[in-house]
């Protein structure tokens, strides 16, 4: 590849038969000042797959006329990115190596499954604690496909394919990163069944659908096997230790070992033993003998610890187990070895036990009878086939004593019923918010410091990379007092790279950033007191027009969710219209929710609220809930825009209150300016004009006082926040 001279590359290129190239994907090749990475990458597999002489005679005049002209653009690019080539051609080599080894981990895969008769093995993201972002040793469904995104599930079979079901924020990430031994199922669009109807039609009756059962939720696993039930199709949950994919997995990381730390009560506002008894007062008003805390966030949260067993979010493995005269925290007891940690727990009642006992100690509680509370779609099937079998050995061993009547606890069963931690935890106290409000101050400091040197410096004339303004953003926040990490993968989207929702730069293949550059940033900090979260796009040069009127219109939609006022009981998909509506005005939408939860120093997201157009969730936004509101557009192939603000859900201060309930709204969190250079102000009401005007001052009043020595961040602030 690299002997060849570029011209004859180029000729090579052009004469590639029309169906292998549409016109509408040339012309986004050829409209990029610098090819990215995978434009590159396509047309180094295209000049591999194409002869020069390939099909020239079918071309028609015409087709010869644009063969011509693309000839010319072709030669323009690929001479103007001659060192980007190289690293391409280096990087198909370490992509055949990667591919090749994906190759021998699914045939591994599918030799196991062979030997286990089984016909199909799904494996999801999750771990055994339904963890968004699971820890490194976790992370088979990564492993197996490829795909790094958040969410998705792989489903390999011996004789179907392999194929992998993710969401519209990762539809262009998955096609970048799927090699072609998998195929790609894009939920939720027009003629895409979702995985169980998929099994349910492709394999024959008599066939066996394995899963791991710690890593599907008991509601999950109980649907599949419903569903493949009425079809004559087998669910074989494999036993614990025997997931398949753990064989293909040579190289596995270790299980994470890093200590917890005591999360400050300062910030808490509450004790964890005081929790521990508002847990104990709901078990006994829904008549529970015990429950199973099994969310890693719901863990950390009760019990005023924080960890880092997984990257972005200060948690740690672990499970709590309660009844009305105890609490286990089963977890490596070498993560609690702190003197001060132990004492911490002590004082709470909390008694730490090995990690790997959890099962056990599950079947042990159930076997004394009585409700064991399970969140369905949080915990696993298998913690539920523990407790399960704990039932079984307390009726045999009633009816080896013939004992007929029941246990001082009642008959043992399951109260399947979201988790009582989870909505204690989704409504934070007031040091909580204090403690949110103290972490965006700080990070609006930090975001002040950047984006002031991010605008000297592209206007001097620097170039810098994706990477360039990742790295420098993190070190500012790293000044802070009480940073820890980030609170998620830093997204710096330039261009084209602004349109992949959940991008991730890497040194060897991002883009440039300078003067005539989009850019969205989308980052967020773990602070000692708090979580942040915020995305803002901006321009360093002359937008066009239809990127300040695709901004203005997401920006509007924001405007329309923050000012929004609405009576208790209303759920967030009620509310996702309104950040939709400006851009459906102008026949536009984006494929991700409108809002998540975002934890009190622990997960950036959390639930149980939402805003979203799925319309599953009906949990009513609460006074004290924290969420985000980031409604964004993203054209394919050429930018992206998303405008995002925390904010606290409030009590409003209405005029009346009709039928006697109270009426809701939003407390921005988020202090940072929103670029005006973007904005359409002619597309504007006066409205709208005067929260942006009322934003810069909140932003202003917030963050000044904190720049005062730093005079080139100060005067950036005054003039971002000035009146439009």
């Amino acid at each position: 590849f690299l002997n060849r001279s570029f011209a004859s590359l180029a000729d090579s290129l052009v004469i590639t038969p029309p169906m292998l190239v549409s016109a509408s994907s040339m012309k986004s090749l050829l409209a990029r000042r610098t090819p990215s990475k995978a434009t590159l990458q396509r047309l180094w597999i295209l000049s591999r797959a194409a002869p020069r002489t390939h099909h020239t005679r079918t071309l028609t005049s015409k087709q010869a006329r644009q063969t011509a002209s693309a000839a010319t653009d072709t030669r323009r690019i690929l001479r103007s990115s001659t060192t980007a080539l190289r690293a391409v051609a280096s990087d198909a080599m370490t992509n055949d190596a990667a591919v090749s080894a994906n190759k021998e981990a699914l045939a591994a895969l599918r030799r196991r499954m062979e030997a286990l008769s089984l016909d199909a093995f799904i494996i999801p993201s999750e771990d055994p604690h339904m963890s968004e972002y699971p820890p490194d040793n976790h992370a088979r469904r990564e492993f197996i496909t490829g795909f790094t995104g958040s969410a998705g599930t792989a489903v390999v079979t011996v004789a179907n394919g392999a194929l992998l079901w993710t969401d519209g924020r990762y539809f262009l990430q998955a096609e970048e990163q799927l090699n072609d031994a998998w195929t790609l199922m894009r939920m939720a669009q027009p003629g895409v069944p979702d995985i169980q109807d998929w099994l349910a039609t492709t394999l024959s009756a008599g066939s066996k659908v394995g899963i791991d059962p710690t890593l599907h939720t008991i509601d999950a696993a109980e649907a599949l096997r419903k569903h493949l039930g009425e079809q004559d199709i087998e669910l074989v949950p494999v036993e614990a230790g025997s997931n398949p994919v753990d064989d293909a997995w040579s190289g596995r990381p270790a299980a994470p070992n890093d200590p917890v730390r005591i999360h400050d009560i300062t910030w808490a506002g509450e004790t964890p033993k005081a929790k521990i008894g508002k847990m104990r007062a709901e078990m006994l008003e829904n008549q529970a003998s015990a429950l199973a805390v099994t969310m890693l966030d719901e863990v950390a949260w009760l019990l005023n610890l924080r960890g880092s067993d997984v990257s972005y979010n200060p948690v740690f493995c672990s499970y709590v187990l309660l009844t009305q005269t105890t609490a286990e925290l089963f977890v490596d007891v070498d993560k609690v070895s702190d003197p001060a940690v132990q004492k911490h727990l002590s004082e709470a009642g909390v008694t730490v036990r090995p990690y790997e006992e959890a099962f056990q100690a599950t079947r042990d509680i159930a076997r004394k009878g009585g409700a064991f509370w399970m969140d369905p779609g949080k915990v696993s099937f298998a913690l539920k086939v523990a407790a399960e079998e704990g039932f079984g050995m307390m009726a045999n061993a009633k009816k080896s004593k013939g004992e007929n009547g029941a246990s001082p606890g009642g008959k043992g069963k399951i109260l399947s019923k979201p988790s009582p931690v989870y909505q204690a935890k989704g409504v934070k106290n007031d040091q909580e918010l204090a403690g949110h409000v103290e972490a965006h101050v700080r990070d609006g400091v930090a975001l002040a410091k950047f984006l002031s040197w991010l605008d000297r410096t592209i206007a001097s004339g620097t170039v810098l990379t994706e990477v360039d303004i990742d790295e420098y953003l993190t070190g500012e926040r790293r000044k802070q007092p009480g940073f820890i990490e980030p609170s998620f993968p830093t997204i710096a989207g330039s261009g084209p790279n602004g349109a992949v929702i959940h991008y991730r730069a890497e040194k060897e293949t991002c883009r440039t950033v300078d003067a005539n550059s989009l850019l969205l940033i989308d980052s967020g900090g773990q602070y000692d007191c708090g979580t942040t979260d915020i995305t803002r796009t901006m321009h360093f040069g002359t937008p066009t027009e239809h990127q300040k009127q695709c901004y203005t219109a997401v920006l509007q939609g924001h405007i329309a969710l923050d000012m929004a006022v609405y009576p208790e009981g209303t759920p967030g998909c009620a509310l996702d219209t309104l950040a939709r509506m400006p851009l459906w005005k102008k026949g536009l939408n984006y494929r991700h929710g409108t809002g998540h939860g975002v934890g009190a120093a622990l997960n950036v997201h959390e639930g149980p609220q939402s805003i979203s157009h799925r319309f599953g969730n009906l949990q009513p936004l609460l006074p004290g809930m924290v969420c985000s509101n980031e409604p964004g557009y993203y054209e394919d192939g050429a930018f992206g825009v998303r405008i995002e603000n925390l904010f606290i859900v409030r009590e409003a201060d209405t005029e009346f209150r009709f039928g006697g309930m109270s009426y809701y709204g939003s407390e921005r969190l988020t202090v940072c300016p929103i670029q005006k250079k973007m904005m359409a102000v002619e597309s504007m009401t006066k409205e709208e004009i005067d929260w942006v005007n009322a934003y810069h001052r909140q932003v202003w009043e917030a963050v000044s006082g904190r720049l005062e020595g730093d005079a080139e961040a100060l005067a950036w602030l005054r003039e971002a926040c000035a009146e439009l």
